[in-house]
């Protein structure tokens, strides 16, 4: 398998990705294209690039990118997560893979990870060049946000984007505890913060241009932005929602069924992974081996390949 380090353009700064290729890939050919979007905080060398590398196994092409303002991406104010960039992200993800000889243009489609999922779900509504959707433990992160104390958040972006405004430097803070002890006593729920901070946070997962960074002043962004907005009009293209049965309070488990219920697609599938919680899904073998096992079948039927 060969990883294609490639560039292309968000208005006017670039986003870095990873082209990944079959194993005897030919330039002469044209191949069906997943696009892997990352998590928030995350990266592509993480768990959409370790997606793309087990689709890649199969036959498909996959890029995996870092999104806007993030990892090797360039794009200022740095450490932002703005919902709406994401998703032009992936159309102009899109817009690269249609330039390429050995992509087919009608065989495009789209898979999301954990708030990666609730941006792929969003983009898809109205980028039509994506043919099928899929998401593992897909979440909607305005919910996520929302079930915090919203308000006080507000509130306090409000004060920050003043006191920036009036010569502070801005704030940054981590998306994910440094321990399961700082976690409780930010009242976070523990299952959940345990299973990020072990990926996130040893070296199971972490990777340094995955640096933990969130610019505050984003939390605005995240609260407001909804994922699945106009789903049950605008969503109607082959859709599989995959989800762990072990259940936290993060929600992608709820968001999962959420999707899956709102979307207008006729033909919708909803996997549930036993014995697997979000974060398993991650990179555990187990896991992932048996989301792939539903996700290839379902990217092989319905994206046609030439």
């Amino acid at each position: 398998m060969k990883i294609k380090k490639i560039v292309f353009k968000n208005r006017n700064w670039n986003i870095s990705g990873n082209l990944h290729l079959p194993d005897n890939f030919d330039e002469t050919k044209q191949y069906t294209t997943i696009v892997c979007v990352h998590p928030g905080s995350s990266v592509k060398e993480q768990t959409a690039g370790l997606y793309a590398q087990k689709l890649a196994d199969q036959g498909f092409i996959a890029l995996a990118y870092d999104a806007s303002f993030q990892g090797e991406s360039d794009g200022e104010p740095r450490y932002l997560e703005d919902p709406i960039t994401r998703v032009e992200d992936i159309r102009c993800a899109v817009d690269y893979l249609t330039t390429l000889d050995f992509v087919d243009k009608d065989s495009i489609g789209i898979l999301g990870i954990c708030a990666g999922g609730g941006y792929a779900a969003h983009a898809a509504m109205t980028e039509r060049r994506i043919k099928a959707v899929a998401t593992v433990v897909g979440t909607n992160a305005s919910r996520a946000f929302r079930e915090s104390n919203y308000l006080e958040t507000l509130e306090a972006v409000s004060a920050q984007r003043t006191a920036e405004a009036n010569g502070k430097e801005p704030m940054i803070v981590n998306w994910t505890p440094n321990s399961v002890e700082e976690a409780k006593k930010a009242g976070m729920d523990e299952f959940d913060m345990l299973g990020a901070i072990d990926y996130y946070r040893t070296p199971r997962g972490e990777y340094p241009t995955s640096n933990n960074k969130l610019l505050f002043t984003s939390m605005s962004n995240l609260i407001l932005f909804d994922a699945f907005h106009l789903a049950e009009f605008l969503l109607t293209q082959p859709l599989l929602v995959i989800v762990g049965d072990k259940v936290g309070a993060f929600g992608s488990y709820r968001d999962g069924f959420d999707l899956y219920n709102k979307a207008a697609s006729k033909n919708k599938k909803m996997h549930i992974v036993k014995e697997a919680s979000h974060y398993n899904l991650y990179d555990q073998p187990k896991a992932m081996s048996e989301a792939l096992k539903n996700l290839i079948p379902f990217f092989k039927e319905n994206l046609s390949e030439k």
